[in-house]
């Protein structure tokens, strides 16, 4: 804790209300990223198999999907463009020294940003003008612009936590920049398909988890067993891919950025035959309280041998480090996101099993109830993944090149603190709104179920199929009735 304090008071007084407004837009922007990434996918997975197999209530549940995916994606440029101004008004230093070498991610991802609204727009409009292979073949290039934008963006920030590409002059500034060298950095494979994976396996849950809560409900028709099946099939056959690369990528932080690992592993001196804290609390001493002890597995973990040398936090200078405290954050929401992948894997596994041996849904409510809470735990998994690489690399923002301390700005920290205030007032109003619309949206799709159900024609919006009003629907095309057929 002295460690901490003494870190703060050497600080500028910036440093707190540009860090902490910056840690608020970036934890609630990546709550709306599993979405944008991968609903893309789940969607037109369901659309596909609607039309292979003439569905129409997978064709009615993409159609449905198709228009939160435009809804949220709305509400994410909006959040992400808050992002990109932050990083020129909060950290000068950072953009106007190194923009150059990195900055091409976040150019990346602005095209991509482009090109996925331009592609949304088709495919909402391809509802009711297109013809259905048409329509389906004009959404196939979604899922690889919303890959394109999380390319850019971990580009950068692969560059940020083993930096390349470039040389130093006299005065310590960039130069001879290798754009190549400097998007393909040894962290950016690792980084990038590990947060790819993570995306499918969240958003998967997420979609799965409303079908599940409404099981639980006594919801039992094809509707919400088909729109709980097609995402978490897709989620449970990413989760054990997604566990071996985290476990990649942690080796891979073992080897690039040694004092990071330790901190997620809370090593304190650099030794062999190291043992594995689960949770418990560095002190500024070196002690750790807390937790459960198992000796030599961190060694084991890092190196596959029990002599393998881990190195501790006391390998570099106390200012060139996280403090115990950082470290101690790091550590819990590293042990927080295994903890959950491992629980999610365990649920997959029982997926798995039950279709594997009786080729049927799981029945046991306590399945479904994991189901349900496997969205959040996913939500909060990916946050902690990364308050991982965020915390882990202080004082960097630049690892080994540029300290946060130098990149701040020199605005007036109470100025801060009133954009951060603001900033709270704008997010939730924004998030009030998209809560209000989806729940608008569904109560309007549960008015037009219950008409179908009853044999009445629907009302507004839903008097169309998916391909258009019913009247002028050729018999050949699959999957024109709407309702719920055999729900």
């Amino acid at each position: 804790m002295h460690t901490a304090i003494h870190l703060l008071a050497d600080a500028p007084a910036q440093m707190m209300p540009a860090r902490s407004l910056m840690a608020f837009t970036l934890a609630s922007h990546i709550i709306l990223v599993p979405l944008g990434v991968a609903l893309p996918l789940i969607t037109l997975i369901m659309h596909g198999y609607g039309l292979r197999k003439g569905d129409a209530t997978a064709l009615l549940l993409a159609r449905r999907w198709s228009a939160v995916m435009a809804v949220q994606f709305a509400i994410g440029v909006v959040t992400g463009t808050v992002l990109s101004f932050e990083f020129g008004l909060l950290w000068p230093g950072l953009m106007g020294r190194w923009g150059d070498v990195f900055g091409i991610g976040f150019g990346v991802e602005a095209w991509a940003f482009f090109l996925e609204a331009v592609l949304i727009a088709i495919y909402l409009y391809g509802w009711r003008r297109l013809k259905p292979r048409t329509h389906f073949l004009l959404g196939l290039p979604l899922p690889a612009a919303a890959l394109l934008g999380a390319f850019g963006i971990l580009a950068a920030n692969s560059w940020m936590n083993t930096p390349r590409g470039f040389t130093l002059d006299a005065k310590g500034n960039p130069t001879d920049v290798n754009v190549w060298k400097a998007i393909f950095t040894p962290m950016f494979g690792p980084q990038y398909w590990h947060f790819v994976v993570a995306m499918l396996v969240t958003a998967g849950y997420v979609v799965a988890g409303v079908y599940a809560t409404g099981w639980l409900r006594g919801r039992r028709d094809r509707y919400h067993r088909l729109g709980f099946t097609v995402p978490f099939t897709v989620a449970a056959v990413f989760t054990p891919i997604q566990f071996m690369l985290g476990d990649s990528i942690a080796r891979q932080v073992f080897h690039e950025q040694p004092v990071k690992f330790a901190a997620m592993e809370i090593v304190w001196e650099t030794d062999t035959h190291v043992p594995e804290y689960l949770f418990g609390r560095l002190h500024p001493d070196g002690t750790i309280s807390g937790g459960i002890k198992i000796p030599q597995l961190d060694s084991i973990l890092a190196g596959f041998r029990p002599d393998t040398k881990v190195t501790g936090l006391t390998s570099v200078p106390a200012s060139d480090r996280p403090n115990a405290t950082q470290a101690t954050i790091v550590h819990w929401a590293f042990d927080l996101m295994v903890g959950i992948g491992s629980l999610l894997v365990l649920l997959a596994l029982w997926y798995a099993l039950i279709w594997w041996r009786r080729r049927r849904l799981p029945e046991s409510k306590w399945f479904y109830r994991g189901a349900a809470c496997a969205g959040v735990a996913s939500v909060v998994a990916v946050e902690c993944g990364w308050i991982t690489t965020e915390v882990g690399r202080q004082p960097w923002i630049v690892y080994e090149n540029m300290r946060v301390a130098e990149a701040v700005t020199s605005t007036r920290s109470y100025a801060l603190w009133i954009m951060f205030a603001l900033v709270i007032v704008v997010y939730v109003f924004i998030f009030g709104s998209f809560l209000v619309v989806l729940l608008k949206m569904r109560t309007r799709w549960r008015l037009a179920d219950a008409r179908a159900a009853a044999g009445l024609p629907a009302e507004g919006p839903e008097t169309d199929t998916p391909y258009g009003p019913r009247p002028t629907v050729p018999a050949g095309d699959s999957g024109g009735s709407s309702g719920r057929t055999g729900s």
